[in-house]
């Protein structure tokens, strides 16, 4: 295996392969590492001929069989670094959907490298990385919270830059479905304006049509014999209000 020496952004250290360098870069924080034999695979490489030419030539290069050649003008040289990375990255949407993939994002997901909910009343859930689409260049990476349910921009602009499509639609469902004991317990507290203390119409009329079908959605469960509570992944915990008159009751 030919060796070559890269360079970090910040230019402090070096390191001897191309999958390295490349996940040390800032930005590039998201992706895990790809198991070389995934990449020299050449069925896991179907359709990606659309994207990126050359692919033989950038899977050598990404998995150090060679380097790209000093006789190469610095505009060529440059479109081939720049289309390894994006086949990288292209393969990586496959990768983590894999069990060897869903164990490294489960990893991270766990050291909560891809951030913390910034809504309240999930109280710091961790995320994960999804695409809204999985065709490149249509949008960027956005962040699931498998509490609230909803996805947020990154915060940083340098991961807000990321392609959703180099994680895809599917990793988050693909993830729980792997680790369901991962799921959280849903919170069921919502926020509500008031003025002084009172609720703001409109913004009340909403809150209550909010908990209805909240309740409705209890209801079906219970029909069903489905269990929801706390001690139930996925279920939901008790509101601040209902903890706070529990907590009362006790102290009577």
């Amino acid at each position: 295996m030919a060796s070559a020496e890269y360079t970090s952004d910040s230019g402090s250290e070096y390191t001897e392969y191309w999958i390295d360098w490349f996940l040390g870069n800032r930005g590039n924080e998201y992706f895990c590492d790809v198991d070389v034999e995934y990449i020299t695979d050449r069925f896991n490489l179907t359709g990606l001929n659309q994207y990126v030419d050359r692919i033989s030539l950038l899977v050598d290069i990404i998995t150090d069989r060679t380097q790209i050649s000093e006789n190469e003008s610095e505009q060529t040289r440059a479109r081939l670094e720049d289309n390894a990375k994006f086949m990288y990255a292209l393969i990586h949407a496959r990768y983590i959907i894999t069990q060897r993939g869903l164990s490294k994002m489960m990893e991270k997901y766990k050291n909560a490298d891809f951030g913390y909910c910034p809504r309240v009343f999930c109280k710091l859930t961790p995320l994960l990385p999804v695409g809204l689409s999985d065709s490149p260049k249509v949008a960027s990476v956005k962040l699931y919270c498998p509490n609230c349910e909803d996805i947020y921009n990154p915060k940083s602009s340098r991961h807000s830059s990321l392609d959703g499509a180099f994680f895809g639609t599917s990793f988050p469902a693909m993830f729980f479905q792997a680790y369901p004991e991962l799921l959280p317990s849903h919170s069921v507290d919502i926020y509500t304006p008031k003025i002084f203390g009172f609720h703001i119409h409109d913004y009340a009329k909403l809150t209550r049509w909010r908990q209805l079908q909240k309740d409705k959605l209890v209801a079906r469960l219970d029909e069903q014999g489905i269990g929801h509570d706390r001690n139930t992944r996925g279920g939901f915990v008790e509101s601040q209000k209902d903890q706070d008159e529990a907590f009362k009751k006790s102290r009577m």
